[in-house]
């Protein structure tokens, strides 16, 4: 399997899972801050990237704060409550601090989550002085829209932050020693290999004995680490994947939903339906109306 099988897996999910990208404020502090974000809605994740200054993080249900230099890029994929301050006990910080920070948030549209968001650790944070070039000067480009302000500026925004997080995803995947989620699947090339035939043929009447056969293991050894690392069975995977895809045909008008059942393995309407509700915790027909 090649780093561009890699590339394909991880494409596919964030375009089928649709995650989107907002910058929502360009700060500046000085003197004596803080600043207090709430814990996310569902579906929501919190990212923050230093222009200059630097200043530190206090995550609720995290022990140790965390520092951010500038060109940082910190996310946290649960929307955590945090604190922002210049000082490491996130206190009243010194009079001659000076910080800029573009926020934002991640926004994805299953009610039942997004499995890159829930394969990233609590805090996911890439240090800009040694990332990749390229991550360094998308970085300092959105940085350098943002202080320009122009016209269709939020827009331009908005898109080269999804860039960049995607570029952030990668250096994850690469740095990463997840033994569970969805990027230590993909560093396992058994399950990797599961995961490519399940996303290209989301119809086919797969059962836990042909996927191992795909995986070269044992049914019983397959189930087993498929678990112990996705946290899910094959088939509830499986199935939060036909959903997803169920998303995007729905949109089709030339589509029934009927159709879009066939197309995604399911023998009868009902049985679609009740699953897109069960996953979606909304109807076929909303999809249907939204569109149209």
């Amino acid at each position: 399997m090649t780093e561009r099988t890699d590339d394909a897996l991880l494409d596919n999910i964030l375009a089928a899972y649709q995650l989107h990208a907002r910058i929502t404020d360009n700060m500046r502090y000085c003197g004596q801050w803080r600043d207090w974000d709430p814990q996310a809605p569902p579906g929501t994740a919190w990212f923050h990237l230093l222009g200059e200054g630097s200043c530190w993080m206090k995550v609720a249900g995290v022990d140790a704060p965390v520092r951010l230099d500038a060109g940082d890029l910190v996310v946290l994929p649960r929307g955590a409550e945090h604190l922002l301050s210049p000082c490491e006990q996130a206190t009243v910080g010194d009079s001659d601090s000076y910080t800029t920070m573009l926020c934002g948030e991640l926004q994805f549209e299953s009610a039942s989550g997004h499995p890159v968001m829930a394969g990233l650790p609590d805090v996911m944070l890439v240090r800009g002085q040694v990332s990749a070039d390229a991550y360094r000067r998308l970085a300092s480009l959105l940085i350098e829209e943002a202080q320009r302000a122009g016209f269709g500026s939020q827009a331009v925004m908005d898109k080269l932050t999804d860039a960049l997080f995607v570029m952030a995803l990668r250096q994850h995947l690469a740095d990463s020693g997840a033994r569970r989620g969805l990027f230590a699947a993909l560093s396992d090339v058994r399950l990797r290999r599961v995961l490519d035939v399940m996303h290209r043929q989301p119809g086919r009447s797969w059962t836990v004995a042909s996927l191992a056969e795909v995986a070269l293991m044992s049914r019983t050894a397959f189930a087993e680490r498929f678990a112990e690392v996705l946290e899910e069975t094959p088939y509830q995977y499986l199935t939060r994947w036909r959903m997803a895809q169920a998303l995007r045909l729905l949109r089709d008008p030339r589509l029934s939903v009927a159709q879009v059942a066939e197309r995604l393995g399911y023998q009868t309407e009902a049985a679609f339906r009740r699953s897109f509700k069960r996953i979606h915790g909304y109807g076929p027909g909303s999809v249907r109306r939204r569109a149209a």
